[in-house]
């Protein structure tokens, strides 16, 4: 079955979206992981600090990031703006709780594709990495 059939996105499932996912809070990755891949995504996969995630983004090559805003030591904006002086053309999206007029600013301001607040949900957020995608 593609993702087209399911009414979602014209690539099979065998050519999934490749998303890698930033959260310090270990039940919230794995949600997002799990929620992500039962929607046809490839989670490629995931870190608890940003970190971890540097070091592994070349080998995991995602298409789109997810990074939380609120973490210890390295927040959401600080690994984005490590990840963009890595890889410019990465998508990078902030999904977090904790959404301002200010963390939107800065945030576009590093690059980051778009920020998403987690009250709004998977749905949301799915709909913003497929948008970045195609």
């Amino acid at each position: 079955m593609t993702l087209a059939s399911r009414g979602l996105d014209s690539r099979p499932v065998n050519d999934a979206i490749r998303v890698y996912v930033i959260d310090d809070t270990d039940h919230v990755r794995r949600m997002l992981t799990t929620m992500l891949s039962v929607d046809g995504f490839e989670v490629v996969g995931g870190a608890s600090d940003g970190t971890t995630a540097l070091a592994e983004m070349a080998t995991h090559d995602p298409h789109v990031v997810v990074v939380d805003y609120k973490m210890p030591s390295l927040d959401g904006l600080a690994t984005a703006r490590k990840i963009k002086a890595q890889r410019p053309e990465q998508h990078v999206i902030i999904y977090s709780a904790f959404l301002e007029p200010e963390l939107e600013e800065q945030a576009a301001d590093i690059g980051v594709a778009v920020c998403v607040g987690k009250i709004e949900g998977i749905s949301s957020l799915e709909h913003e990495i497929r948008r970045l995608v195609r």
